[in-house]
């Protein structure tokens, strides 16, 4: 079943509301109009019985039933208002009834049932008539009276209004639903100029933007929220093609030389030493290939939320001083001067140790790499009220200024033209400062340019673990 669209629903809401506030407001307005009217009749039947009471009290104290009924016959047989007029006495004896109610006493009610003053509607030949009935006390006397008059000046009124209401509640309705659907129409014209601007946005034209908006209701935060989400979208696109672009290029480069080291091997026959030689070559390029899709791996599992963190209580001290133990060889090797400065004690942090090493290995790594012999290398730990720096200097190169916000970026290399002959793919800096951040930490870098660098790790510390009570 197709559903109707918003503006055709809006416009059906808000004529069932129209509806029901017509219905009301008509409703309200002939309630009110016929207790009005109809309180208007009551007050000329109120009338009519003040003039029967003072004509009563009127009469001689010792006037017999037939005496009164003579005076009420020579007063109210000859006029109109003596029409709808029935009196009786307390015990049921009647004392004038006139010709008309005499052919239809139906529609009077018996005096012994009347007790308090009642008002009510009758139709009498097809005429409305109003009654009133009550009972009262004059000169020792209580009587019943019952007394109407016609009400078909208030019939006739209602039955006006009610037609006039019939008759232009249908036209309101339908001036109603126009309007309605007309501001619906207006009110939506900018989410079909959204529609029409988003169906434009693909991946090949994701530079497009939704028009700005200047209502300053809802609509103008949708299209505002819809440009910001574009925005993000873009720039993770364009993160993910540069990302696919880099890392074909990077193995597209170690795929060729072992397919042109191999090729050579093959051409002519060679002496065991010449291919050992080559086989060394495809081995290394092999294991910078390994290496580096060992980080394409951990970057793709760290984008998609699946690289989950082994977090516990560490104790930063054994780890560093492993990894200072690993790469005092490596010093001496590059002929450089590899320094620690650990401090003492327990520093404890909440983390997971293999990624902690893997970010002071990286960090070590790029250090001895960019520090050219006779350099130095430190490694300083700082223990802080309520955080832990580990900083990593070198007297190496260092970074210019310029460049030391992209040194972060997913394979960004400062020295491009010696990078590669050093082993690096510029993803070490992107998988270090992923590990800190989910560390709730910051990686930061101070450096000028021939004058080393200092690379500044800072993590949240966390109370020392307690220890569980010995048995007694």
């Amino acid at each position: 079943m197709k559903k109707f669209s918003i503006g055709v629903r809006l416009t059906l809401w808000y004529l069932l509301i129209f509806a029901l506030g017509e219905l009301v407001f008509g409703a309200g307005m002939w309630t009110i109009l016929h207790e009005n009217l109809y309180d208007i009749v009551d007050d000329s039947l109120e009338n009519q019985r003040d003039d029967i009471k003072t004509f009563l009290a009127q009469q001689k104290p010792g006037a017999t039933v037939d005496q009164v009924r003579d005076q009420i016959k020579d007063i109210y047989s000859a006029s109109h208002l003596g029409d709808y007029l029935a009196l009786y006495l307390a015990d049921g004896t009647l004392i004038y009834r006139s010709p008309l109610l005499e052919t239809h006493a139906h529609v009077l009610l018996p005096p012994e049932r009347i007790r308090r003053p009642l008002s009510q509607s009758r139709r009498i030949d097809g005429q409305p008539v109003r009654f009133l009935f009550q009972r009262f006390d004059v000169n020792g006397r209580t009587f019943v009276l019952e007394v109407g008059t016609l009400a078909d000046d208030a019939v006739g009124t209602l039955q006006m209004f009610r037609s006039y209401l019939l008759i232009f509640a249908p036209f309101l309705l339908i001036a109603a639903a126009v309007l309605g659907y007309w501001m619906s129409r207006r009110a939506l014209a900018p989410v079909d100029e959204l529609v029409r601007t988003a169906r434009d946005v693909s991946g090949t034209s994701l530079s497009t933007r939704l028009p700005k908006l200047e209502t300053g209701d809802e609509l103008q935060r949708l299209s505002d929220t819809l440009n910001e989400m574009l925005d993000r979208i873009e720039a993770a696109f364009s993160r993910i093609t540069q990302f696919t672009a880099d890392a074909s290029h990077e193995l597209r480069t170690p795929v060729s030389l072992i397919r042109t080291e191999s090729e050579l091997a093959l051409r002519r026959a060679r002496a065991e030493e010449e291919y050992r030689e080559s086989l060394r070559h495809i081995l290394h390029e092999a294991e910078r290939t390994t290496g580096l899709i060992e980080q394409l791996l951990a970057l793709a599992r760290a984008d998609s939320g699946r690289e989950v963190l082994q977090l516990s209580k560490l104790d930063l001290h054994p780890i560093l001083q492993d990894v200072v133990d690993g790469w005092q060889a490596v010093a001496a090797t590059r002929g450089l001067q590899f320094s620690a400065e650990l401090g003492h004690g327990t520093v404890f942090v909440l983390g997971d140790a293999p990624l902690l090493r893997r970010v002071i290995d990286i960090l070590l790594d790029n250090a001895f790499k960019y520090t050219p012999s006779p350099g130095a290398v430190r490694l300083i730990v700082e223990d802080r009220t309520d955080e832990v720096e580990i900083s990593v200097q070198d007297s190496g190169i260092g970074v210019d200024p310029q460049e030391q916000s992209r040194i972060f970026e997913r394979f960004y290399r400062v020295d491009k033209a010696r990078s590669r002959d050093q082993g690096g793919a510029g993803l070490g800096l992107a998988i270090a400062q992923w590990v800190v951040t989910q560390h709730h930490g910051e990686i930061v870098v101070e450096s000028q340019l021939g004058k080393g660098a200092t690379f500044r790790v800072r993590l949240p510390r966390t109370p020392a673990p307690v220890a569980d009570p010995q048995p007694a």
